[in-house]
């Protein structure tokens, strides 16, 4: 269980929700998982994860991590609405199939099970263990695809029907909170076949329609715990992720065309020794 420390806690002000802002923006879509990040934050701020006030804010800060996605791969999806026209055929590219296909599993799976989720998999010591279990699928992704042949995608227009669905598949491992969606897309992405900098960009692609249906819903739900007073806070904290995100995805493409999962996995390790000795003792 948490630290007696973790218990209680104070309001939301300006300074932390530009902190928390920036936490989520750096970390949503890095595979170190986002939750991991929130938690340790909102712990060190002395914020109390059951205020519904805080509660709501993370999902606002979400959607302004989800924002930096639509702005960076406008044209991409664009093109996935434009039927006819371009260079390629609509089904020879990356298209609305690919983003159907790679969704599925984690909508039905987190639909169906989703009383047994939040009552079982949602805490500081799952977020533990989902960080280390994570780190090590990343590592496996890695050592599996450094034979060249295994790779044979590495472009985002390139992926088949086949990997998409793989890389749903692996998807599911995203309900569990810690996990991180971008590791474990992305650790899918190699087992079938494509490459880290393309499956990472699937990953951004995926990942809008599936994060603004859930934080939708879970705004839609926090909708009572919402007053005018919030609105500058959250404000500032949307805007923060927002930036953050834009630059954190930009840097993420770029180091992975030189470094493996493995530095992140190592990374992952690091957090959860630090976020046992701080949260759990």
């Amino acid at each position: 269980m948490l630290s007696s420390a973790f218990q209680g806690g104070r309001e939301l002000d300006f300074i932390s929700s530009i902190i928390m802002g920036i936490i989520e923006g750096l970390t949503e879509f890095l595979p170190v998982s986002s939750t991991g990040h929130m938690i340790l934050t909102a712990h060190l701020l002395g914020l109390s994860e059951d205020n519904e006030s805080v509660k709501t804010f993370e999902v606002v800060v979400q959607l302004g991590a989800v924002l930096a996605v639509v702005v960076l791969y406008w044209n991409k999806f664009i093109d996935m609405f434009r039927f006819t026209g371009g260079k390629r055929s609509y089904t020879s590219r990356l298209n609305l199939i690919h983003i159907f296909l790679a969704m599925v599993p984690a909508v039905v799976i987190g639909l169906v099970f989703r009383d047994w989720i939040k009552a079982h998999l949602f805490g500081a010591q799952t977020v533990l263990y989902s960080l280390v279990i994570g780190g090590i699928l990343m590592i496996v992704a890695e050592r599996w695809s450094h034979r060249s042949e295994r790779i044979t995608t590495h472009d985002v227009d390139d992926i088949t029907y086949k990997q998409a669905f793989v890389v749903g598949l692996f998807q599911i491992l995203a309900l569990w909170p810690g996990f991180s969606r971008s590791g474990s897309t992305i650790s899918g992405g190699l087992f079938a076949g494509v490459s880290r900098v393309a499956a990472a960009e699937f990953t951004f692609l995926v990942s809008v329609p599936i994060m603004i249906g859930a934080t939708g819903y879970d705004l839609y739900k926090s909708i009572d715990h919402l007053n005018t007073s919030d609105f500058p806070i959250f404000a500032i904290g949307f805007i923060a992720a927002f930036i953050v995100a834009m630059l954190a995805i930009k840097t993420f493409l770029s180091i992975l065309k030189k470094l493996s999962l493995t530095v992140f996995a190592v990374y992952r390790f690091v957090l959860a020794a630090v976020f046992f000795i701080i949260l759990m003792m």
